[in-house]
């Protein structure tokens, strides 16, 4: 039977990550070696395809090993630690933490110097624990931020105290607003809250867009390595109005009785997706 197989424009790398990735081929072509704190992506084959161009990726534990060398700061931006360690250990830093990270830290730092001066406050961040951003924006605060992953978990903060509520990047905007308006009811008369929505536009964007692209298609396959807190996110978001939506990590993946009978085939990703990576689904569900 002949699909029709459509790969969604809106999909693939989002503008942080597509930068980390420039960087980091900008500084291989030199031929010098380049190392990289962390997976660049979250996606497996990616990182393999920069692997064979010469692109070392360390953990921090190794990272405080070294010496006098190159070292790539991913998307996701590092905590102050960090950039303290390579200037003791001469380390060459190119920094690729996505601008609106980097926003979103500075806020994060300023609230907590101010706090430092002034009344005790509550710096709280909706997030991930242990996410990469995360620490990074955690680091800010010396570790003193409270993160919460859910709305289940805001009940463990302290209503009589000021409570200043930030957002991991790529968090979704709905559960923001949800653990906002929570937060409103709850507060003591005697205490603030400020919020400040700092989800990325061009991430929050992708939601109503994926979700009218997996309802226009009868199959769908969604392309993200297994780490992508961001690929889960939209992968849930696909399955809610297209339940033949699978989740893949590539071609190999690809399961060929489930495109017997659909007449059309949607092929989309995450924010860590490279375009290839769909291109290259796409041609094994179209080969006879």
């Amino acid at each position: 039977m002949n699909n029709n197989v459509e790969i969604d424009e809106g999909s693939g790398f989002c503008f942080g990550v597509t930068t980390a990735i420039k960087k980091a081929e900008e500084e291989l072509a030199k031929g010098e070696t380049l190392y990289c704190l962390g997976d660049i992506v979250h996606n497996g084959q990616e990182c393999e395809r920069l692997r064979k161009m010469g692109l070392v990726t360390i953990t921090h534990k190794e990272f405080a090993g070294l010496r006098n060398v190159k070292v790539l700061l991913r998307a996701h931006g590092e905590p102050p630690q960090t950039y303290e360690m390579a200037r003791r250990n001469h380390i060459e830093i190119i920094d690729a933490t996505c601008p609106v990270v980097l926003r979103l830290q500075k806020r994060i730092k300023q609230e907590y110097d101010n706090t430092l001066s002034g009344k005790e406050k509550q710096i709280v961040i909706f997030g991930k624990n242990g996410h990469a951003e995360v620490l990074g924006l955690v680091g800010q605060t010396e570790g003193k931020a409270i993160v919460i992953e859910s709305i289940g978990e805001v009940s463990k903060l302290d209503f009589s105290k000021d409570i200043r509520l930030y957002s991991q990047t790529t968090k979704s905007l709905d559960e923001f607003r949800e653990i906002v308006a929570y937060i409103k009811e709850h507060i003591s008369p005697e205490a603030t809250f400020e919020y400040f929505d700092t989800i990325c536009r061009q991430v929050a964007n992708r939601m109503p867009n994926i979700r009218q692209f997996a309802a226009g298609h009868d199959l769908i396959f969604f392309v993200c390595g297994h780490k992508s807190s961001n690929g889960k996110i939209l992968y849930h978001e696909c399955r809610k109005v297209n339940p033949n939506s699978y989740q893949i990590d590539g071609p190999g993946e690809i399961d060929k009785k489930l495109t017997e009978n659909a007449r059309s085939i949607g092929i989309c990703g995450a924010t860590s997706t490279p375009k290839w990576l769909m291109e290259a689904c796409k041609k094994e569900i179209t080969k006879q």
